[in-house]
Order: C-alpha cells, then structure tokens, then sequence
C-alpha cells in the first residue's frame, strides 16, 4: 500500500525517515535546562492540567520562555514524554509523521507494528493515521507528546491529520503544542467543552519576585522594586530579563545598569533583530519599522506611514505570530516596548532622516482623527511648531496650559519652540506659558502679537480667513481675562469675559463641550477681578459659576480656586465656619484628582490660616503660610498677594511682631485698581498694631475715614476711639454696624466686646457682662478666641464671674464646662437627643438659625436642594420635631445652636 510499509521494520527500529536519511535524534531529546533556569511552580501547576485535557497550547512571542517551561514539566515528570521539536526544512507530512512516530518510539512508547511508517517524505497514506489512533485509543494510560517550535508547522493538511489523530485517540493521547502562532486546530471546539489547557504570553511573562529570583541565580541581588522597574520595561518577557541579567553581570554597577541599560546595543537588540524582524518578509519589516515611532496604531494609520493599503492583514498576522504586535482591542495595536526601542534605534540606522517625516505623516493623520495630544507629540517631534501651535488653538485646548492636568506636559512639549514660528497660534502659546507663570511683562506683548496677526486675518475676504479664527479669538479673550486678572484690572476683564460670550456662538458646540476648562477659568478669572474691586455679590456670582462647572479632572484647579476665593470672601465678611468649609472643599477637590500638588493659586490655605489665627492656633496658621509659600504654581495675582499679607500680618499681631506686622501688612501689590477691602485690611492691621504699642490717637486717625461698607474696619475704628478715650464716637460708629446681612461673628463679636468694654468702663457691669455673653455664645461655635484675647485685661474678671464661666469654660478658658444643674421638678424639660447631627447637619441648622430658605442654603453649602432637605428630615427626626421654627428652638435649648 502507498505510504505503508507493513512488513518493514517496526518504527521502533527504524533508523531513517522517508527521504532514507537518518533520523535527527535531537530532535527528539527534551532540551536541558540551564543553571540559571528558574522553575516557576504557578506555570508548572497550570502545565498539570494537561495530563487530564486532550490538547495543550502554550504560546508566548520568541524568547518567552515556553520550551523551558515544557521541557521542565516533561523533564520532572513520572509519565514517558514524546518530544518532537519541529524543523521548517521538512514538513511534508510523510516527514511529519515519520519524525512524529520515530518520537513516541524514542520515548519507550512505540505504536503497533500494524501502524507501519510513511515511505512518502510529501505525503501520509489516512491507512496509517487510522491505524495510529485506534492504537493510541487502546492504551490504558495516554501518551503524551509535545511538539515543540509547533508554528514552524505550516502546512493545513497536517494541521488536519494531527486533530483526525487526537480526536480518535480519545483518552490515549496528550497532545501539548508549543508554539509561537495560533495552531490550524479547532480550537474553539475544545475550549467550549473544556478539553484544552492554555497557557500565553500575559501568563508566562514573569512577576518582579520572580525576576527578582531570576536574576539572584545570575549572581544579581536586587531589590523587588528595582526587579519591577525591569519587569515593566521589558514586560516579564524572559529572554529579554535572562539577557539582559548576563549583560549586567559584565558591569560593575549591576543595579544602575538594570534600570538605565540601552536597548539597542545589547544582545537584547540582537536577538529580537534576528529571532522576530528578519524573519518577517520585506513588506512586513518595513512596517515594524515605520510604525516604532507610534505608541498605539491602527491598520489606517500605519497605512499613512507605509503609503501602502496592507496594513491590517500584515498587523493580524504579526499578531497571531506572537511577533511582539500587541492587539488592544478596538482595531488598535503597539509594539512590545523593547521590541519597540530597538526598531526605532534600527530605523535611525537603516534609514537616517526618515523619522521627522513619519512623525510629520503620523501628526497630520491625528488631527484629522480628533486625537490631539498624539497630534501634538507628533507633531513636536517633527519641529512642526507651526502646526503644533495650531493644533493646539485650533481645537479650543489652550486651556490646558493652565489646568493642571496636563500643564507642565505641554509647557515642555512647547520649550522647544523657537522665534522661526510666527503664526498667531504661537504666539497664544508664548503668551500663555508666560502668563501661567504670572509674568505679564513677557505675556503680554505676545498676546498684542496675536491679536493683531488675527485682526488681520480677520479682515481677510469672506471664506478666506483660516478655520480656526473664532477659536483663535476665543483663546485671546481667556488670556485677555488672565492678564486683567494678573494686572487687577476688572474693566478689562468684564471686557474679555463680554467677548468670550460673543465668540462662543461662533466655535463648534462640540469644541466647547470638549473643553470645558476654558468657560471654568473665564468664570474663576472674572471672579478673582470683581473681588479684588471688593463686588463681592457679583464675584461671587462668576465664581459659583465656576464652581458648578462639569468636567471633573479638567476643572478641579478652577473649581479649586473658585472656591477658594469664595472662602475668602465669606472670610472678609466676617464668616470663619463658612470660609473654613469652603476652603476645605477647594482642597478635595483637587486631592480626589491627585492634583493637590499642581494647586493653582493655594488661596484657600491663605484663608484657612486667617481663621487658624482668629482662633488663635498660631503654629498651624504658620504651617499653612508656609505650605502655600511652597506652592511653585501659585499665581502671584493682587488677590493672592494681599490675602498673603493679611494672614502673614494677623499673625505677626497675634505673636505681638508688630513692627513685622507692619512690614507685612505692605504687600506693595500692583494693580490696575485700588481694592478697597485691601486697602482697608492694610490699614486695620496698621491700626491695631499701633494700639498694641499703646498709640490709640494714631490708630484711630488711621481708621478717621473708613468705609462703612467694611464693617470690620468700622469695628476697629470704635476700639481706636475708645481705647483713645471716646467712648460715644466709639458707640456712634458701632451702629453703624448691623448684625444682620452679610456681617459674620468674626466682626459682630468683637463690636460685643467694644460695646462691653466701653459699659465696663461706665462701670455698668450687667451690661458688660450682657455684651461679653452674646459674644460668647457667637464666638463659641466658630472657636473665636483671638477677640478675646486682644480685648485686654479687663476682660478677665468678667470671664471669671458665675454667670460667664461656663460659657467660657473648655474652648477659651481652661478647665471643663460646669456641669449641668439638676431641672427643677415641674419645669418643662425638652427630651434628650437620641441620636447626635452630624456635622453637616449641623450646617443646615446654622442656616435654619440664620432664616435662610432651602434653596438658599443648597447654594451656600455647595450640595443640591435634595440633598438639603435629605438632611433637614434627619435633623427633624433626631430633634423630635416637625417645623423649622421648633427646630432651631428646640437646638437653642440644648445649646446646640
């Protein structure tokens, strides 16, 4: 029969294959191990499986280390292995299964006699196949046969014959493939009944404690951290660490050379150039070159690198090799990064100059894909600043620059920029970069440059102008809004804020979506302005429109500084609790971003030292000078400046520094406008440091004139009066102050402690005593203790006296609060609290004490109206009430409010 020798010699004695040579015996011998070879027990427990599934597949990329790890399995194990690995010289399937025979013979386990052996090197008769699986089926324990280098395999009917003899084999045969592409089996068959053991490339790279292990084996001892550094270069590949491990044992810093070793001049670069790039045909290794200058790819875009149309099946079939072409998904693919460094190395070689114009090709590419920030990185890679810089503008990112996110990214992404580039765009980004570091000097001029490059253009004939003109305008309007803001010029401001409304009818509905930082910081600019000319309402209108900008990670930094400025704000206005809260929240709202670093102007640490100091904890006030002093982002605008020297001043009272006080208190801000809450801060501090070095006539000549829309000044004019001995101008002037509106406790406590002094004084202690206890009770719930430690000692004795003791005891005096006296029986006593608020309960009931309606409160708290009346249900049910009104008497009854 043709193709069966069945009265030949049995293939256990057969000594040469079809073609009458002799039979390579390496072939068959399990390759040792070396003795550096580290056995990874995860994969050889996974490799067990194999012993109860028909069939097996360990694939990995070259150098993955699959042959070791089949070769130590079989090696250790009690069953008799066949072992075939397969050569690419000869694979007519009569050689296939002739060399596949002669292996189960070398193994101690011979097929029947009846089986026979090919006499065809090209062909198999299917006599034999039938003969080979009836007889493996008849075996009582199976045979196991690997067949190692299994992708050298490439012919289908082989591919065909080998799953006719597996699946008639049944439990007689293990069949393990090693191999570098997927088999020609049906796979899918026997993974969807669970007969197939798979073990890849994801498996088989190697963990940092295992590199860590491996490399100890080669005589390196390094840490796991170091190991994983390798580990995340290299991705576990195994030739890549063994390699790299023999390399480092030749240097004589092995640790420094494992971190910082040069890719393409090692014997990494070698074995990948041979084992995986010179084996691929022509087209496909012009591909692999190109595309080392991308991260990520498509078919199309290697397509625009390559100027051909085969990009997709050349990538499939790179990826199904295990060619080191990594599949994302999504018809997305990038280069093992080795593999990836020593192609771009090769291509600089191979073919010098070829780099720029691919990153030129790729960055054109991008930009019509939507893909910006490849784009730019491209682009810049190629010295296109031209384009670069309009990329940028043209799709609305400017905003970027200032963000957080990516700022510093894109500030040296642009260093490389030269004066050779003169379009408008780049001159935005100068202006830009230099206003981000809040150096208007330098901005400016370049912000002129553009807007007057534009203008021209603008007067361009109809459908001539450039695409991209209303993003460029709308670009020039937020750095316009910047410099106003930098220059404390709320005029110019107003301006660029009116302007930048006009232009957003003109750009893509979709851009302005996509960019939602540029309306954050129009709105953030615009605030810090109107607060600096002391229009708080209208400040804090711009600014909570900031505050509720969507965006998430690319409006923390604004919503920061928003509510940082809003904390100021309320502090200004005499409300500590509330600037306290706000400030905190600015504060998370970069953390929960990982931005807290990169804080755009650090205000709200400047607020949060303010009320550290009015509650007199002066070390922690002084850390968190010294924390925002420590801020290399902060930005130096009037607003910044003299919230800085406010807090710095404070404290520098509050340790008795007065001439330092003095100093600080002159911050020397230049600005457009004259602020006139600085101004009068400036001059409260000055005030009180000069009645501190018991000059009250200077104070109070330094406050003659002051504003009754600064109600704090107002309140240090009153105490200069007093203190200079003019009790009645001292009173005349604190009626002028009103308790209710936008005046907080930091300013109406200390009009109670004038008002007590100067009844002290009159010798009327009741009413002293009645002033000092309305103070008290506002002061306790902020923790105010600095009024009453610049009052003076007069004020002890009265804090001593029954009456006020209690109410001082614990938060300002030493000692714990009296204990409460036993109720008189028959007096009404409210029920206790079962449940105690919670602190942002606490809030809402503070606002329902101050008559603020639902939606009032959701506004100041920052939270919904939902979640506002969430709260309120809570606070009703832990009072025992059902009203507002009972809610907050019943709180003031058990000294809750």
């Amino acid at each position: 029969m043709a193709g069966l020798e069945e009265k030949g010699p049995e293939p256990s004695t057969s000594c040469a294959d079809p073609r009458g040579d002799p039979f390579l015996h390496t072939r068959f011998a399990i390759p040792a191990r070396p003795a550096t070879f580290l056995r990874r027990e995860r994969l050889v427990r996974h490799l067990d499986q194999a012993l109860r599934t028909p069939l097996t597949m360990v694939s990995g990329a070259a150098g993955a280390g699959k042959t070791l790890l089949a070769a130590d399995w079989a090696a250790r194990g009690d069953e008799s292995v066949a072992w075939l690995t397969n050569d690419a010289t000869a694979q007519g399937c009569g050689m296939f299964w002739a060399y596949f025979l002669q292996a189960l013979s070398a193994s101690g386990v011979p097929p029947p006699a009846e089986v026979g052996s090919p006499a065809d090197a090209g062909r198999v008769d299917q006599t034999l196949l039938t003969r080979l699986a009836a007889g493996l089926s008849d075996r009582e324990r199976p045979v196991i046969v690997v067949l190692d280098e299994y992708d050298r395999v490439t012919a289908p009917e082989i591919a065909e014959q080998l799953e006719f003899v597996l699946h008639h084999a049944g439990r007689g045969m293990r069949l393990v493939l090693v191999t570098r592409t997927e088999p020609l089996l049906p796979l899918h068959r026997y993974r969807a009944v669970g007969d197939m053991t798979e073990i890849r490339a994801a498996e088989l790279a190697f963990t940092p404690e295992e590199a860590a292990a491996l490399l100890e084996l080669h005589g390196l001892r390094v840490p796991v951290s170091a190991a994983r550094a390798l580990v995340e270069r290299t991705r576990g590949w195994a030739a890549g660490l063994r390699l790299c491990a023999l390399a480092a044992q030749e240097s004589p810093d092995p640790e420094t050379y494992l971190k910082e070793f040069e890719v393409d001049r090692t014997t990494v670069a070698d074995f990948l150039l041979a084992e995986v790039l010179k084996r691929q045909p022509p087209e496909a290794q012009d591909l692999l070159l190109r595309v080392s200058v991308l991260d990520r790819f498509g078919p199309e875009l290697a397509n625009a690198l390559t100027g051909r149309t085969d990009a997709e099946s050349v990538l499939a079939g790179l990826h199904r090799e295990n060619a080191f072409v990594e599949y994302l998904g999504h018809d997305r693919y990038r280069l093992h990064p080795l593999f990836g460094e020593i192609l771009h190395a090769h291509l600089r070689l191979r073919s010098p100059g070829l780099e720029p114009e691919l990153h030129r090709r790729a960055a054109a590419w991008l930009r019509d894909s939507g893909s910006l920030t490849e784009t730019l990185g491209h682009s810049a890679a190629a010295g296109d600043w031209e384009f670069t810089a309009g990329a940028l503008v043209d799709d609305l990112a400017i905003g970027q620059l200032f963000t957080g996110l990516r700022s510093d990214h894109l500030a040296e992404l642009f260093s490389g920029m030269g004066p050779e580039a003169t379009s408008p765009a780049a001159d935005l980004v100068r202006a830009a970069r230099e206003l981000a570091r809040s150096d208007v000097d330098q901005g400016l001029p370049h912000l002129r440059h553009a807007e007057q490059s534009l203008a021209a253009e603008e007067r361009t004939p109809a459908g001539d102008g450039p695409p991209g003109l209303a993003a460029a305008r709308l670009s020039c309007a937020l750095l316009e809004a910047l410099a106003a803001r930098l220059t404390g010029s709320p005029a110019r401001a107003e301006t660029a804020a009116e302007t930048a409304g006009e232009l957003q009818h003109e750009v893509p509905a979709q851009l302005l979506d996509a960019h939602p930082e540029l309306a954050a910081l129009l709105s953030t600019h615009l605030g810090s302005t109107r607060l600096w000319a002391g229009r708080f309402e209208d400040a804090g209108a711009a600014l909570s429109t900031a505050v509720a900008c969507s965006g998430g990670a690319s409006t923390a930094l604004p919503r920061e500084e928003s509510l940082g400025h809003l904390a100021l704000i309320d502090y200004l206005n005499g409300w500590p609790g509330r600037a306290e809260r706000k400030a905190l929240a600015a504060i998370t709202e970069t953390e929960r971003f990982g931005l807290r670093d990169e804080s755009g102007s650090g205000i709200e640490l400047l607020v949060l030292a303010a009320v550290a100091v009015d509650r007199n904890e002066l070390d922690r006030a002084q850390a968190l000078l010294d924390t925002a002093a420590g801020s290399r982002h902060a930005m130096r605008d009037p607003v910044m400046r003299a919230g800085r020297a406010l807090a710095t001043a404070r404290l520098l009272l509050a340790r008795g520094e007065t001439d330092a006080a003095l100093e600080a208190a002159e911050p020397g801000v230049a600005a457009d406008v004259v602020s006139p809450w600085s101004e009068a801060h400036k001059a409260l501090v000055t005030s009180a440091a000069h009645l501190a070095e018991g000059r009250p006539e200077t104070a109070a000549e330094l406050l003659q004139e002051v504003s009754g829309d600064q109600p704090a000044c107002v309140v240090g004019a009153a105490r200069a009066q007093l203190a200079a001995g003019r009790p009645v101008e001292a009173l005349g002037l604190l009626d002028r102050v009103r308790p209710e509106g936008r005046t907080g406790p930091a300013v109406t406590v200390r009009a109670s402690l004038v008002r007590a002094e100067a009844a002290d004084r009159a010798g009327d202690s009741a009413t002293a005593r009645r002033h000092v206890a309305h103070a008290l009770h506002e002061a306790r719930r902020e923790r105010l203790r600095r009024p009453f430690l610049e009052a003076g000692p007069w004020i002890r004795p009265l804090l001593g006296t029954a009456p006020l003791r209690g109410p001082a005891a614990g938060w300002l005096t030493p000692g714990p609060p009296p204990c409460e006296t036993r109720p008189v029986p028959g007096d009404r006593q409210a029920a206790p609290v079962v449940e105690e608020l919670s602190g942002r309960e606490h809030d809402v009931l503070e606002r329902l004490a101050q008559m603020m309606s639902t939606e009032e409160i959701a506004a100041d708290l920052y939270v919904s109206v939902n979640t506002v009346k969430t709260h309120l249900k809570s606070v009703y049910r832990k009072l025992s009430v059902n009203r507002r009104h009972d809610a907050v008497h019943r709180a003031r009854d058990l000294g809750l409010l």
